[in-house]
């Protein structure tokens, strides 16, 4: 058996890798191609006077925005605004008509207990959680704030379910400021038309904040929202029927 093992290795050959070529010099003052892919230019950024020129549009098709959650007081906003999250506004308002004929108030919220908030609005996305947090905010109004809804960004974020959205709504429609909400259709618009980009609601909010004129921005949320929601939709936007469509810096805009 050994011998026939040493025979097998006998008849094996060496098989010598080929010899490699030499690399190709480049040509004096050449630089070698970049595979890395390149990058769309930026947008040109809007001037003072296109931001001016689209928002008066806005303004002159709608003069007085209104928000779509229905509401009777600061309070049933603060609410409402509240259960909207992950929901729409058609949705809240068919479940709010009937639970605020019978708690506009805290105290009425907190008589008609938890339980029963969750049935009113068990149509409603996240349901449960909601219901929790609309009897926690309604017990921190009446134990920190006499009742009342409050007027600044930082007592209302305080509020169980209530983040930076909400009180920019609460105190843009409740009490007039000129705040700037962020919803998924501001920020689409902001970023898509170029107007106020930005990766995160707040750069965009802060955006909008720094290009609107302060003539525009009690109803600015308002306008851009519903265009948002309108207009510029987030599948196939009607750049057809854009008011700004000669203004957006969207390159892929069908007109």
């Amino acid at each position: 058996m050994a011998k026939i093992i040493r025979a097998q290795r006998a008849k094996k050959t060496i098989v010598r890798s080929a010899p490699r070529k030499p690399a190709k010099k480049a040509a004096a003052g050449s630089s070698p191609k970049s595979t890395a892919p390149k990058k769309s230019p930026k947008p040109r950024p809007w001037t003072a006077a296109e931001v001016h020129e689209a928002f008066s549009r806005f303004r002159e098709a709608n003069p007085e925005p209104k928000g779509e959650l229905e509401h009777l007081n600061p309070y049933t906003l603060l609410v409402a605004v509240v259960l909207s999250a992950q929901a729409t506004d058609a949705g809240v308002n068919k479940a709010t008509r009937a639970l605020f004929q019978v708690a506009d108030t805290p105290q009425k919220m907190l008589a008609l207990g938890e339980d029963q908030v969750r049935d009113y609005i068990k149509t409603i996305g996240l349901y449960r959680n909601k219901a929790r947090n609309v009897i926690a905010l309604s017990e921190k109004l009446i134990a920190e704030f006499g009742g009342e809804v409050p007027r600044s960004r930082a007592e209302i974020e305080s509020l169980p379910g209530a983040g930076r959205k909400t009180a920019n709504v609460v105190l843009n429609m409740a009490y007039g400021e000129h705040t700037m909400a962020v919803d998924t259709h501001v920020f689409r618009v902001g970023n898509r038309t170029g107007l106020a980009p930005g990766n995160t609601p707040l750069e965009v909010e802060l955006g909008l904040e720094k290009v609107i004129p302060s003539e525009f921005m009690l109803h600015a949320h308002h306008w851009l929202i519903l265009h948002g929601r309108y207009t510029c939709l987030a599948r196939k936007p009607r750049c057809e029927l854009c008011l700004i469509n000669d203004l957006c810096r969207w390159p892929e805009k069908t007109v």
